[in-house]
């Protein structure tokens, strides 16, 4: 090129920008300065756009400073630019001062501060913010919505639709793609029909982002015939192409959710039809299915995928071993996934942080631990997933002085920024070892007063120490948010159960029916001979019915003679049963009827592997220890934080989880 000015060299910045080739944009950027080429505003953005995807927070800010000691005049575009560079490499106080001082903002300016609260849990200063801004576009009400979704306040991001529509705000794509994942959440069926029925009336186009988030939205909300009919309508959409991205994920969703209903045989054939099409099954094809089975305990069928995942012939490499490693492992399979984990024989983060996770799920706190020392002793750089695994098997291992070494060594050594996950596993590790005062200290220091797991996590511990006032002066911060999930409640409102102040507990359920929390039904699961058998408390409705519910009047009955005996005060729902009612209703707790139905569906010296929603509860605990010791039966339980192996009368978790 025989002439290059300020132009050229601007779209050759621009463009490799554009296409993600940041390094290489910056490296123009400096052989313009070289030249002697002045760059201009639209130069200066498009660089900072790069310093922002490679978070080089030196890089961009020696830019800010060239910007500033030549004169160049902000517009609204480099203003923005620069706003987002110190917003995404997380230098807030530079963020919020430019900010502050900036005269003219538009859309895209209120729509980074907003996200910028969102993505560090400031909910309330996002919402404050959104509505100090005064015509607000569609961006930001997507921006606010996504947010609200992501920071578990799926109730207010809902209201927040209804006020988009009053606005006259016109949905675009991202709206109802947006819209249909609230949907899922909320499992709101009614409101997914409504949603489904506004996008083919507004003739927008269905991309296939919006197609797969309908296909999950029916599933979710159990109804499988209407999600069947959107992957079937795929050729209407956007043509027949069955090695598309989008045809391969709709499959992989399709599979998804016939497992999440529980119709593993079906799932199972859609897998196998994929096969026989000769669809592309890719690696993500693969893992959607496997995961879909960790989430759902469904070990047969996982074990099914597996086989012919083998047959197919696709190489066990890291990708594909860390998603069975995490299969067999929330399957209740230690085994199997060690089994994996060594035939992969790859030091790769992404299996080894699978290998280390399942270890701290099952309670093997030390394994974790030396596994995550050998790994950084053969140079493998652990990422900020990794720490969330070791922090986890720390905390479930009672390893207080490792695990405040490995938070110390993840920030000082590894530079890894905390994240909600970890301040939680921190706060829950001190707080399984009764170190409230060290909690305090902690919250303070790091300044996470304003993220609710954390103090979730800290009442769970009061809970666990039966401490009555801390668990008090935790919830005043906790519910001060009006949280709608009702885990805070019911933790405090058994709390004082345990310490049978009545009236206390009278009052957490007037407030939970005052702010609208409904509890989450408490749910159990087992599978038998590949079919899978759920339960709720006081369940009915099983055909054995009959048999269960005798052989676990049988049971209690056995375990009483050698010194179970059932609490009462222990359950939040029991309050206002008449005496001895309480003590009932335990018997027929969901884990219990699974346990009672997989004795009498298996060999005596199988064991049985059961999946729970919540967390399981003392008395179920202490029963689940008397029947491992009576009927010498392993019984593995999943529920929402952990593995619970009953063995000769003892649990894995040493009774501290």
């Amino acid at each position: 090129m025989p002439h290059r000015d300020v132009r050229t060299w601007t779209i050759l910045v621009s463009t490799f920008a554009r296409v993600g080739s940041n390094g290489a944009a910056l490296e123009l950027f400096k052989n313009m300065q070289n030249e002697g080429i002045k760059p201009n505003q639209f130069t200066l953005s498009s660089v900072l756009k790069c310093c922002s995807s490679l978070s080089e927070l030196k890089i961009g800010k020696g830019v800010h400073g060239w910007i500033l000691r030549n004169g160049v005049v902000f517009d609204v575009i480099l203003e923005n630019a620069l706003f987002y560079f110190y917003v995404k490499c997380e230098d807030f106080g530079s963020a919020k001062w430019l900010f502050e001082s900036m005269e003219e903002k538009n859309s895209v300016t209120w729509n980074i501060m907003i996200g910028a609260y969102l993505d560090t849990g400031n909910v309330d200063k996002a919402v404050d913010l959104f509505r100090r801004q005064g015509l607000k576009g569609v961006s930001i009400w997507n921006t606010i919505i996504k947010g609200l979704m992501r920071n578990g306040f799926e109730r207010i991001a809902l209201k927040l639709l209804y006020e988009m529509v009053k606005d006259g705000t016109l949905f675009n794509e991202v709206t109802f793609s947006i819209a249909v994942v609230l949907v899922s959440l909320l499992k709101d069926l009614e409101l997914g029909k409504q949603i489904h029925g506004r996008v083919l009336l507004s003739g927008i186009h269905v991309d296939g982002f919006l197609r797969n988030s309908l296909i999950d939205m029916y599933c979710k909300c159990g109804k499988m015939k209407m999600a069947l009919k959107v992957f079937e309508k795929m050729d209407t959409y956007f043509g027949r192409n069955e090695n598309s991205i989008e045809e391969v994920i709709s499959w992989s969703s399709i599979i998804s959710g016939l497992v999440l209903n529980g119709e593993f045989e079906d799932a199972f054939k859609t897998f196998t039809s994929m096969v026989r099409k000769d669809i592309d099954i890719d690696a993500f094809s693969i893992t959607s299915i496997v995961s879909a089975c960790a989430s759902f305990g469904v070990l047969e069928l996982g074990r099914q995928v597996h086989g012919l995942v083998q047959k197919m012939g696709h190489k066990l490499d890291a990708h594909l071993g860390s998603s069975l490693i995490d299969m067999y492992a929330k399957c209740g399979n230690l085994d199997d996934a060690k089994r994996i984990f060594k035939q992969t024989n790859d030091m790769n983060v992404v299996l080894w942080t699978s290998m280390v996770y399942s270890y701290a799920l099952h309670g093997r706190g030390r394994e974790a631990v030396h596994l995550f020392e050998f790994s950084m002793s053969h140079g493998l750089l652990p990422n900020e997933v990794t720490f969330i695994g070791v922090l986890t098997a720390c905390s479930h291992g009672g390893l207080v002085e490792e695990g405040c070494r490995y938070f110390r060594l993840m920030k000082e050594v590894y530079g890894i920024k905390p994240a909600v996950e970890h301040f939680t596993r921190m706060v829950d590790l001190y707080g399984r070892a009764g170190q409230f005062k060290e909690i305090k200290k902690f919250i303070d220091e790091n300044g996470i007063h304003h993220l609710r797991a954390v103090w979730r996590s800290f009442l769970s511990s009061c809970r666990l120490h039966r401490d009555i006032e801390m668990a008090e002066w935790v919830s005043e911060n906790l519910l001060r948010c009006k949280t709608l999930d009702a885990g805070p409640y019911v933790l405090l409102s058994n709390i004082y159960a345990i310490k049978q102040r009545w009236e206390e507990v009278a009052t957490v359920r007037r407030l939970m029916q005052s702010r609208g929390v409904k509890k989450q039904p408490c749910q159990s699961w087992i599978q038998i001979r590949n079919q899978v058998h759920a339960f709720i408390m006081d369940d009915r409705s099983h055909p054995q019915k009959n048999e269960i519910c005798a052989y676990l009047y049988k049971l209690i009955g056995r375990l009483r003679e050698i010194g179970y005996s059932s609490d009462a005060k222990l359950v939040m729902q029991d309050v206002e049963k008449k005496q001895g009612e309480g003590e009932m209703l335990l018997g027929f707790h969901s884990e219990k009827l699974a346990t009672a139905y997989g004795i009498i569906s298996t060999a005596s010296q199988t064991p049985i592997r059961i999946m729970k929603n919540l967390r399981i509860c003392d008395d179920c605990h202490n029963f689940m220890r008397y029947t491992s010791q009576l009927l010498d039966k392993e019984i593995i339980v999943r529920d929402i934080h952990r593995f619970h192996h009953f063995k000769h009368g003892c649990c894995s978790c040493g009774d501290y989880w």
